[in-house]
């Protein structure tokens, strides 16, 4: 198919049907050249209550939407979808999931519409040989998902799957399965990985929540994460358990930390790194987000 043709091939897709798989996609596109590689995202999701307060983190975070080419799908894998074993979730529309307390009723009250994309579902199991993906019809978006795509993608246009995190398993277990989902950044997939790289909530200074605030320990593992990041040392990163105190009060648990092995794991060479939204929040919290593209 020649480009002209392709083009005009646009032209009559309002008249396809909306159930066209991936796969029919993709033989369309396959003799054109490829696309561009779409950005990897990790976000710093922080507090449920971002998602409904106005504050320079989620104003980036709408800014970052607007920037962006705009994706075909988002694959999101959050902090907050931990399984034995790996799942996607593959229903046509998810469920907004308040997996928190104590919050007003107003954030009980958000939701977030975005459909599903069983397609994506059945094409991440495929391309995944680490281990065995499972299809999940029960989960949907929980708020590390939502609370900040929809500050991305506020129409809730863009469809949406999430992928879960084996809590068994290492970080660089994590490493190697990130890096067999490369292929979705060049048909058009979002990959965000959603969490916290500095997240202690047992030693949060409440009084300190509303000002950029942090203790030493969590400024020392914060910067040198950063240089780690910028120099692609990503072994350091995914050895955090032998890399001191300030680590290991840092990332007290992993939950929060690996979506940003997933999102590293799929930089490339040549990508650039953006580090925005890096500030520290009640002593023991970080907003440090990252975006990679290609350079």
């Amino acid at each position: 198919m020649t480009r002209k043709d392709f083009l005009k091939s646009l032209l009559l897709l309002p008249l396809l049907s909306t159930s066209m798989k991936l796969k029919e996609l993709d033989k369309m596109t396959s003799s054109l050249s490829k696309t561009s590689k779409m950005p990897v995202l990790f976000l710093g999701h922080g507090s449920p209550m971002n998602a409904i307060e106005e504050n320079e983190f989620v104003a980036s975070f709408r800014q970052l939407g607007k920037d962006m080419v705009r994706p075909t799908a988002i694959l999101c894998i959050s902090a907050h979808w931990e399984t034995k074993g790996t799942f996607v979730t593959a229903m046509q529309n998810p469920r907004t999931i308040h997996d928190f307390g104590g919050f007003p009723r107003e954030l009980f009250e958000v939701q977030y519409p975005a459909k599903g994309s069983p397609e994506l579902a059945q094409e991440t199991k495929k391309i995944i040989t680490k281990t065995e993906v499972k299809l999940d019809e029960k989960w949907g978006l929980d708020h590390g998902a939502w609370s900040v795509i929809k500050h991305l993608y506020p129409n809730a246009d863009i469809p949406v799957i999430q992928m879960s995190i084996d809590y068994s398993k290492p970080a660089q277990y994590h490493y190697e399965l990130a890096k067999q989902i490369a292929s979705l950044r060049e048909k058009g997939v979002l990959i965000v990985g959603s969490g916290n790289i500095i997240h202690n909530l047992r030693l949060v200074a409440w009084d300190k929540l509303n000002q950029p605030y942090a203790f030493d320990w969590a400024t020392e593992a914060n910067e040198n994460i950063k240089k780690y990041i910028l120099n692609d040392d990503h072994q350091k990163l995914i050895n955090f358990k032998s890399q001191g105190k300030a680590f290991e009060l840092a990332i007290p648990t992993p939950e929060h930390y690996l979506p940003l092995i997933y999102t590293l794991a799929l930089k490339e060479e040549n990508d650039k790194i953006d580090i925005f939204n890096d500030k520290p929040i009640g002593g023991s919290l970080t907003m440090t987000s990252i975006k990679i593209e290609a350079s």
